[in-house]
């Protein structure tokens, strides 16, 4: 089952008052486990970037002098979501930026069908507890050295890691190995090999079968005399 999960970095909270999309990353999964196929771009807001922004994640306009517009991205962000689940933590934020910057292109909106929210199925787990980011990462022991400011691509990746231990992901006979395709891809999911399994009749002894009809007897209508 394919899936994708994806963050948004924005110029402030509100994408009803002006407020924009200036970068946004997206991580292919597959069973819930990163594929190593990536989409991230940077996009130029038309507009200013708040210190308060910046502070957060580090971009200003600067660093966007040549980033294209949100309209020369949008074809190519739909065709790496196609139709499938979009994961993201606090997925109503992303997904109300993302779709206001289609409304701008007069295009649909992101189904919220199709949505998950992460920071819904944490809070679910841990009640009452610090559910962002940065504290689901030190509950799972990842790596936050990288994390000096937000970024999308990068918070992608923790989030990535996050969704496979809150689905359960990391289970025996199963490993996450570095595609090694470039510095920095995604993991992939590696199926360690199962052999062919030998049947193993188990057949009943004599008393083990005397046993069973003494113990069977003693129940009111079993239905091993049936």
């Amino acid at each position: 089952m394919r899936s994708v999960l994806f963050d948004t970095e924005t110029t402030g909270l509100d994408p009803l008052s002006g407020d924009r999309v200036i970068e946004v990353a997206a991580l292919e999964l597959f069973n819930d486990l990163p594929t190593g196929n990536v989409f991230h771009r940077l996009i130029h807001p038309d507009r200013d970037i708040p210190p308060d922004a910046t502070r957060i994640h580090g971009i200003t306009l600067d660093k966007l002098a040549q980033a294209p517009r949100f309209a020369a991205i949008a074809d190519d962000l739909l065709e790496f979501f196609g139709d499938d689940t979009l994961v993201a933590h606090n997925a109503p934020f992303d997904f109300g930026f993302l779709n206001a910057e289609f409304a701008r292109l007069k295009r649909p909106s992101l189904p919220r069908a199709r949505m998950i929210d992460t920071l819904v199925m944490a809070k679910t787990r841990f009640p009452g507890m610090p559910n962002s980011l940065d504290a689901l990462c030190r509950r799972f022991n990842i790596d936050l050295s990288a994390r000096t400011s937000h970024n999308a691509l990068l918070d992608c990746k923790l989030l990535a890691e996050v969704y496979i231990e809150l689905t359960g992901g990391r289970q025996r006979g199963l490993s996450l190995a570095d595609a090694g395709a470039e510095q920095g891809a995604m993991p992939v999911a590696h199926y360690a090999p199962v052999g062919a399994r030998t049947p193993r009749p188990i057949v009943p002894s004599a008393d083990e079968i005397a046993a069973h009809v003494a113990f069977v007897s003693k129940l009111k209508e079993p239905v091993w005399n049936r």
